[in-house]
């Protein structure tokens, strides 16, 4: 208890000025947390006794949120510790456990002060959504007290017994997403989505922050290796396809250690060749011998000289055959294939979308490991369509002796959710008028039974993600205009955004020509499902 830093603070000098600089220079782009945190220092500048803010960064793996606490704290000039709460399920982890259990001790809080020795520090509570409840209690529970600027000025550790003053504590918390986070823990927090990175961000960040990094810790230098953007661009769009650059900056290290064994060899070499023109030297012969000591001379391949200039062709030949490909236009060319948007908490990502008619009796066939909502928007779909189908197919049932089977592949993964109603509706319409869906053309929104277009959330992560995909135009509902204003202007230059209210306004932008179909539904149709 004597070790605890009761009083004991770190001395804050606050320079906004020199905390942008600080913040820009290690990350790239997070311009709304960067905002955020630069209000809180101008607030706190004003007044000192501020109670710290309790911030959540809920974004894909990869975008930097565990990194941008640390810069944080940095420029806060206060001591930063990170607390991992992947897996932790049980509730004597946060408060601690009572001194009359065998082996108890103080919870991970407590541990942290006494690690850090102030009591003013930055805490990062990593992975605060992968906390689960167990037979000893539920953790998030827990933090309810610590997370909470009215009661954390007496939080009581169990070990402790006596209240510690928290409101001095920034914390801040990381989340994949927010779904699994328990509502009375997320309403105490402040959200701020960090999203994915598009493509001219991700070389930025690679050029002035991954490649200097890993050339770095492999030992090398620009003068040994250099990266052309050309070879960048490669690594983004041929061996990673993710939100982050976690993966962008594995690949990377992965050519730093090709190069290096390269340069090690080319050393070698010359060592070799060094020591036989001694030893000619020595002997005052013009002819190399074959053998001079336990030196064996061979025929040694001569690397390329150095510095190694690495373009696409080298990088394919390091990394081998590229993992991912643009085969959007080769998988839509036939009637009844769309591609849907999705978002997970690994960010956006394209989703297919195939149907096919078999002779039958009038089934709706569902495979794709998909969730309730998804399947009963995939019968609302197909009931629209059957609506509208006097206009299809003169009015006789679509579904007359026939069963349909919609599949969304990648099956080994879990779907869910309404927002693949219009892809679903597009490609059934697709399907029963044998039309082609155009190739460059990705969509998402959910669909009512009157046609109607209802908004949907992640708009900024799908874009994102079609735009890594190649796709050139997106449908969205009219109603998530709004969030259009958070896309990158670059992305924005490159995609044409189709904002439809109506299940018409749809297929006019999903086909070729457009397509004209009936807002009057059809005369009443038997069910036969």
């Amino acid at each position: 208890m004597t070790e605890l830093p009761w009083s004991k603070q770190s001395p804050e000098v606050i320079d906004i000025n020199k905390s942008r600089k600080d913040l820009d220079a290690d990350h790239y782009g997070m311009d709304k947390l960067k905002k955020r945190v630069l209000e809180y220092l101008a607030v706190r500048q004003l007044k000192n006794e501020l109670k710290g803010p309790i911030l959540c960064f809920v974004g894909p793996p990869g975008v930097g949120k565990t990194s941008v606490g640390r810069s944080i704290a940095k420029s806060l000039g206060r001591e930063f510790h990170r607390i991992s709460l992947g897996g932790v399920c049980d509730q004597s982890d946060i408060r601690g456990h009572r001194r009359t259990y065998i082996g108890s001790m103080p919870g991970r809080i407590i541990q942290g002060l006494k690690t850090v020795g102030v009591n003013n520090p930055v805490f990062l509570l990593d992975e605060i959504d992968k906390m689960s409840p167990g037979i000893h209690g539920d953790p998030s529970a827990a933090l309810l007290e610590v997370l909470d600027p009215e009661q954390n000025c007496n939080f009581t550790d169990h070990y402790l017994n006596v209240p510690f003053d928290l409101s001095q504590v920034l914390f801040i918390a990381t989340a994949n997403t927010i779904n699994t986070i328990p509502p009375a823990l997320l309403d105490r927090m402040e959200i701020i989505t960090v999203p994915g990175y598009t493509h001219d961000e991700k070389e930025n960040i690679a050029r002035n922050h991954l490649v200097p990094k890993q050339l770095k810790e492999h030992g090398l230098t620009p003068d040994v290796l250099q990266f052309t953007d050309e070879a960048i661009r490669t690594i983004i769009s041929k061996y990673t396809r993710e939100a982050g650059v976690r993966g962008l900056e594995r690949k990377i290290g992965a050519v730093c250690r090709a190069v290096a064994v390269k340069v090690v060899e080319k050393q070698s070499s010359v060592l070799k060749e060094s020591s036989v023109i001694e030893n000619q030297k020595r002997i005052g012969r013009n002819e190399v011998p074959q053998e001079i000591g336990n030196l064996t001379l061979s025929p040694v391949p001569t690397p390329p000289e150095l510095p190694f200039i690495l373009d696409e062709e080298a990088v394919i030949d390091i990394l081998g055959t590229p993992i991912f490909d643009i085969e959007v236009t080769g998988r839509l060319g036939q009637p009844g294939v769309a591609v849907g948007l999705a978002w997970t908490s690994a960010g956006g990502q394209i989703m297919y979308v195939e149907a096919t008619k078999i002779e039958g009796d009038g089934q709706l066939i569902l495979t794709g490991q998909l969730g309730s909502v998804m399947k009963e928007s995939a019968q609302l779909a197909l009931n629209l369509v059957r609506s509208y189908g006097i206009k299809i197919n003169n009015g006789v049932d679509l579904m007359e002796g026939t069963d349909i089977h919609i599949h969304f592949p990648a099956g080994a993964v879990g779907k869910d959710g309404p927002s693949a109603g219009v892809t679903i509706f597009t490609v059934l319409v697709s399907l029963f008028s044998g039309r082609i869906v155009r190739s460059d053309v990705a969509m998402t929104g959910e669909i009512t039974l009157r046609g109607l277009i209802l908004p949907v959330g992640g708009i900024k992560e799908k874009v994102l993600a079609a735009h890594r995909a190649g796709m050139r135009s997106v449908i969205l509902p009219s109603r998530n205009e709004k969030d259009l204003v958070e896309i990158p202007q670059t992305v924005k230059n490159d995609m044409n955004f189709y904002l439809c209210s109506h299940v018409d306004e749809v297929l006019q932008a999903a086909f070729d020509g457009g397509f004209v179909i009936s807002s009057k539904p059809a005369e009443h149709i038997k069910s036969k499902l």
